[in-house]
């Protein structure tokens, strides 16, 4: 089955930037529907952004909207997370997470793949 790895999480500075990889192991993630979500302790998990099958499409929440991006690399077998403008509140365990029959809205999307998270925390 399929197996996801994010990196590139650690420790900045309110206003830094870091760029998140969720790196997939199956030649069929071409075709999955790729979304971020993050999990601070004591809170529920919040959604982050998503990306179509071909990238054609984005999607983020309201929270990350102008400060986050997310890309893929098909070739690669890689989604990506860049993050801009970090603030305090944006310190969370980062996860990716892959739904193979993804389409239309995200809001419709079921994950079967899950990530083991990296951790982001930023400073004040």
């Amino acid at each position: 089955q399929e197996q996801l790895v994010e990196s590139g999480g650690g420790l900045v500075q309110a206003g830094g930037s870091l760029r998140l990889s969720c790196a997939a192991s199956q030649r069929a993630f071409s075709n999955y529907a790729m979304s971020w979500f993050r999990q601070a302790p004591g809170k529920e998990r919040e959604f982050v952004a998503a990306i179509s099958w071909s990238g054609g499409s984005t999607w983020y929440g309201d929270s990350v909207k102008g400060r986050f991006t997310i890309s893929r690399d098909n070739a690669r077998k890689t989604v990506y997370l860049q993050m801009n403008s970090l603030k305090p509140e944006d310190t969370a365990a980062y996860y990716c997470a892959a739904d193979p029959y993804g389409g239309g809205d995200p809001d419709t999307w079921q994950y079967d793949y899950w990530g083991q998270g990296t951790q982001v925390t930023v400073s004040s």
